[in-house]
């Protein structure tokens, strides 16, 4: 007795449902399941930017803690020679 094509059709549909109930039920991922994801590469290039903006954040925070200290090196000479904030009369 030969398989006709309906005999084969229920028979893949019968693989079909259990294999997908034997993946909802270990919890598999499929490709349903991260057809939003980006790819490798749209996921490299963002990250990219991110430690791009990172690096350039670290570069101006050195810039500016520089210059922060100059100027409270120049305030306390200012402070030493005016102790109370005025000039000194002669």
């Amino acid at each position: 007795m030969a398989l006709t094509n309906g005999d084969l059709q229920a028979i893949g549909n019968l693989v079909g449902v259990v294999l997908d109930e034997k993946i909802e039920e270990k919890g598999l991922v499929t490709k349903d399941d991260i057809k939003y994801l980006p790819t490798k590469d749209e996921f490299y290039a963002e990250t990219t930017k991110i430690l791009k903006k990172m690096d350039d954040l670290e570069v101006e925070k050195d810039l500016l803690s520089h210059r922060s200290s100059d100027h409270s090196d120049r305030i306390e000479a200012l402070e030493k020679i005016h102790p109370s904030g005025v000039h000194v009369s002669i």
